[in-house]
């Protein structure tokens, strides 16, 4: 008997769609957001970065609910800015609980995603 293929694919998503998604920041998302104004861009990611830093901070209390309550935080400020790897970590650990594989996950991806921005800011 031969294996049948799938004849549809899911629908796409607006994040599915966008070119940039591969980079630490959505850029093509974070335009959108900020109607293209690249001042805007610029201070809206800096203070991202220094709040995603702050997040990471309160994150390694240990404590469960803090953590969650952190967590909730950090992924409505990755979502808004287009930084699509951190929201998607910290709805993970908003949803399962501070495993150590997932906080080790979000450091490295919140530690990319602030040199990124530091980067593009130059």
């Amino acid at each position: 008997m031969a294996a049948t293929a799938i004849a549809f694919e899911a629908p796409p998503t607006q994040r599915a769609l966008s070119p940039s998604q591969s980079r630490p920041i959505d850029l093509v998302h974070l335009a959108r957001q900020t109607m293209g104004d690249k001042t805007l861009e610029v201070e809206i990611l800096q203070i991202f970065a220094r709040q995603a830093r702050k997040a990471m901070l309160e994150m390694s209390s240990g404590e469960s609910s803090v953590i969650i309550a952190v967590a909730h935080r950090l992924k409505g400020a990755a979502s808004s800015v287009g930084a699509f790897t951190v929201a998607d970590l910290a709805m993970r650990i908003e949803e399962k609980g501070a495993e150590a594989t997932s906080m080790a996950k979000i450091a490295t991806a919140i530690v990319e995603t602030e040199n990124f921005i530091l980067k593009l800011c130059r």
